[in-house]
């Protein structure tokens, strides 16, 4: 699929696609508590999504069965809602979702704190957070893609944390997977020069520890591979002649 430059019409769509996704996310961290299953989480995610008469982008998606991907700790992306899976005091939780508005998509990821949790993983959360914020200083007319992957990994990495490899952001539009692919981390080549008008989903996916991942029984849910915790950030951004605009905030 060749990368796509929006229109002034289809960016419009997008930025109320990000802007209701921003609101959803806002309605749902006010909801997520200790004791709540992932199920429960899912079933309001779907709720708050179509109350904006949005569609939930990612129930059904390549088969996946919920409307946000709830993962806990270790668990990098791609968590299964469950009535089984509980949340629990001390946890940290990302919340990857996404919605179609008038044909558009808007796609965000937040990592959550419950309760109390330790100063390690705070770090883990702001680090994630703040990579994306690195990488998103070269989302701009006149730059290249890689750049952006450099800023995030190089960001990360000093706090010698593993930048996950095997997933990656991507460009975002009709569909909620376009080209180009946006790694997380510097890579040998520059890629292609940034256009005003492309849309992109910039996801920095951390790890605590390494960067190793694998996948669990399910097909879906990514684990760190050594058990370590992850948080996950993501905003769907316009590249402008100027400063980025970030959607999904």
């Amino acid at each position: 699929m060749p990368v796509t430059i929006k229109s002034e019409r289809e960016i419009n769509l997008m930025r109320e696609a990000g802007k209701i996704l921003a609101r959803v996310h806002e309605e749902l961290a006010k909801e997520v508590e200790a004791g709540m299953s992932s199920y429960e989480i899912d079933k309001r995610c779907e709720e708050i999504i179509r109350s904006y008469d949005c569609i939930p982008s990612f129930l059904g998606y390549e088969g996946y069965p919920g409307s946000v991907c709830i993962s806990i700790n270790d668990e990098v992306v791609h968590g299964l809602p469950s009535k089984n899976k509980i949340i629990k005091d001390g946890d940290i939780v990302s919340l990857d979702t996404g919605v179609i508005w008038k044909g558009y998509q808007s796609d965000a990821a937040r990592t959550l704190a419950i309760g109390e949790i330790s100063k390690e993983a705070q770090q883990l959360i702001e680090v994630t957070k703040q990579s994306f914020f690195e990488g998103i200083k070269f989302a701009k007319e006149g730059y290249h893609l890689y750049d952006i992957s450099a800023a995030i990994g190089d960001y990360a990495e000093k706090f010698g944390y593993g930048v996950v490899r095997e997933l990656v952001g991507h460009g975002i539009g009709t569909e909620m997977h376009e080209d180009p692919q946006i790694p997380n981390f510097r890579q040998k080549r520059r890629g292609m020069k940034l256009q005003a008008g492309m849309t992109l989903a910039i996801e920095p996916m951390i790890n605590m520890g390494r960067p190793d991942v694998a996948w669990t029984d399910d097909d879906w849910t990514v684990v760190t591979d050594d058990g370590s915790l992850s948080a996950h950030y993501e905003n769907t951004i316009l590249i402008t002649k100027g400063e980025p605009e970030i959607l999904s905030l």
